[in-house]
């Protein structure tokens, strides 16, 4: 399937509901993110985030948190394609190595594990244009249901 199609896909399974969402997120379109490859069958989505100046941190790496909003972003819209509209309830990171401008760009594959009642599960990988691993990642969303209470769905 071509990554262009993606957000064609997200916006048919969100059909009458897609007023009620942004899409793709502005948080998407503003750290420049681009579609790469997704597989269905495999449960995986990857893309790719530059790694710009504005996003370092005083060592002149990717501040964290950006890399994590990468990851999260990754997790976003895999979660549209596989499960009903859901948000993420925990996003656990491991950093391995620093992301630095030299990169120019961080790819990012994300992969779903299952569902457990309205709990899903994903992974992620970030690496390098050369493949080294420099993070991996662990998430929770909740799948949000319309008829939910204030609370969006949360127990």
């Amino acid at each position: 399937m071509l990554p262009a199609s993606i957000m064609d896909i997200i916006r048919d399974r969100l059909g009458d509901r897609l007023d009620d969402f942004l899409i793709p997120p502005p948080i998407f379109d503003a750290m420049q993110g681009e579609f790469l490859a997704f597989d269905l069958d495999a449960g995986s989505l990857t893309t790719r985030f530059p790694v710009l100046e504005e996003y370092l941190n005083p060592y002149g790496a990717m501040q964290g948190g950006m890399v994590a909003a990468a990851v999260d972003n990754t997790f976003g819209p895999l979660s549209l394609l596989v499960a009903p509209p859901n948000v993420t309830r925990r996003l656990e990171m491991k950093y391995s190595r620093p992301v630095t401008t030299d990169l120019e760009a961080i790819t990012v594959t994300a992969r779903f594990l299952g569902r457990q009642g309205k709990q899903l599960t994903f992974s992620a990988e970030v690496r390098d244009p050369q493949g080294m691993l420099l993070a991996r990642a662990q998430a929770i969303h909740w799948i949000v249901a319309e008829d939910e209470d204030k609370n969006g769905g949360f127990p």
